[in-house]
C-alpha cells in the first residue's frame, strides 16, 4: 500500500497516477475540512480542480490509521517537512519515507533526504524528483522522474511499485545529487523568469541556464554528488522544464519580479527559501555561486533585475 502525505497539487497528482495500478492509495491532508471536501466531491477542488479522484483513493486526516507496511510519500513543502517528521517521528520509525519535495531547509540548509535521516534515523529515506508538473501527471501525460535511494535493493522495489503507465522512474543511489539538482534548479528558474519578465531576451536566459547548471554542479560535487546525476532528469532535465515554462511556479515568480508585479502569496515558491539556504551553505563550504547570490539580493530588494544582470556581466572574464 502507498500513502501520499500532502494533498497539494503534486501529491494529489501522484495519488491519481498511482491509483491506476488498482491498489488502495491513501491521501492525507492536515486540514479536516479539506479532507471532507475531497470525500464529498471526489476531487481536490482546492489544489487540483477538474481531476476526479479514483474510487481506490481514500482521503484521510489522521496519520495513525495508515497501515505500518505502507510506503509513505512525503509530498509536503520543503519548509514544512521537518515539522511533519519531528511531530511523527515515532510513527515514521523504521518505515520507507520517500520525499517528493524540492528545496533546502532555510534553517539547517539540508535537503529532504538529509532531513529525513536527521529526524527519523531508523527510516529508509528516498527521494522522487525530476521534471514534472502536477497537471501533466494527473492527466496521464508521459513523465519521467528520478528515484534515488541509498539502499539499491529497496530502491529497485520502489521503482517497481511507483512506476505507472504514464510515470517512468529511473533509479540511482545518489540521493545527494538528486536532492540538490531538484533544489537548485528552482533558484535558476527564478533567475530565468526575472530575465524574461524584464524583457532581457532568450539569449540571456540561455546564458543563465548554462551558467546556472555549472553552479548547480559546483555545489553538488562539493557535497559528494555524482556528476552524471546532475546531467540526468533530477538536474538538467528539471532545469530545462522549470526555466522555460510558465507551468513552473518558480519561473512565474521570477516573471513577476522582472515585471515588478505582485505575486500570489498563497502559492509556494520553494526557490525563494532555497536561494537563501543555498547561499548560506555555499559560504559554509567556500564555493562561489554568483547567480544564487544575485537571486538572493533580488529577492531581498537590494537590487533590481537589470542591476543583477549587470553584476553578473561585470564579473572577471575566465575560461568556461
Amino acid at each position: 500500500m502507498i500513502a501520499v502525505l500532502g494533498a497539494g497539487a503534486f501529491g494529489t497528482a501522484l495519488a491519481v497516477s498511482l491509483a491506476q495500478q488498482g491498489e488502495p492509495v491513501i491521501l492525507w491532508a492536515h486540514d479536516a475540512g479539506h479532507v471532507a471536501d475531497m470525500v464529498k466531491a471526489r476531487e481536490n477542488i482546492r489544489r487540483l480542480p477538474g481531476v476526479p479522484l479514483p474510487d481506490n483513493i481514500t482521503p484521510v486526516e489522521k496519520l495513525t490509521g495508515i497501515p505500518a507496511h505502507a510506503t509513505l510519500l512525503l509530498a509536503v513543502p520543503m519548509q514544512t517537512i521537518r515539522t511533519l517528521l519531528q511531530g511523527n517521528a515515532t510513527l515514521f520509525a523504521n518505515r520507507i519515507l520517500v520525499a517528493c519535495c524540492k528545496g533546502m531547509d532555510l534553517t539547517t540548509h539540508l535537503g529532504p533526504v538529509q532531513t529525513i535521516t536527521e529526524c527519523v534515523p531508523s527510516a529508509t529515506p528516498a527521494i522522487l524528483t525530476g521534471p514534472s508538473f502536477a497537471a501533466d501527471i494527473a492527466q496521464g501525460l508521459p513523465t519521467a522522474l528520478t528515484l534515488a535511494c541509498v539502499d539499491d535493493t529497496i530502491g529497485a522495489a520502489l521503482q517497481q511499485s511507483l512506476t505507472t503507465p504514464n510515470l517512468r522512474l529511473y533509479r540511482t543511489t545518489d540521493t545527494a545529487g538528486a536532492e540538490l539538482g531538484g533544489a537548485l534548479k528552482n533558484v535558476m528558474a527564478i533567475a530565468c523568469g526575472a530575465v524574461i519578465g524584464a524583457r532581457l531576451g532568450d539569449s540571456a536566459r540561455a546564458a543563465l541556464m548554462t551558467r546556472g547548471y555549472a553552479e548547480m554542479q559546483r555545489m553538488a560535487l562539493a557535497l559528494g554528488a555524482q556528476p552524471e546525476t546532475l546531467a540526468g532528469l533530477s538536474g538538467f532535465g528539471d532545469l530545462t522544464l522549470t526555466c522555460t515554462s510558465e507551468g513552473s511556479r518558480n519561473f512565474r515568480y521570477g516573471l513577476s519580479l522582472g515585471r515588478s508585479e505582485e505575486f500570489d502569496p498563497t502559492i509556494t515558491v520553494e526557490g525563494a527559501a532555497t536561494a537563501h539556504a543555498a547561499l548560506a551553505r555555499a559560504h559554509e563550504i567556500g564555493i562561489d555561486m554568483p547567480i544564487t547570490h544575485a537571486v538572493t539580493a533580488l529577492l531581498d530588494g537590494k537590487i533590481d533585475v537589470r542591476q543583477a544582470m549587470d553584476m553578473l556581466l561585470s564579473r572577471p572574464l575566465k575560461e568556461e
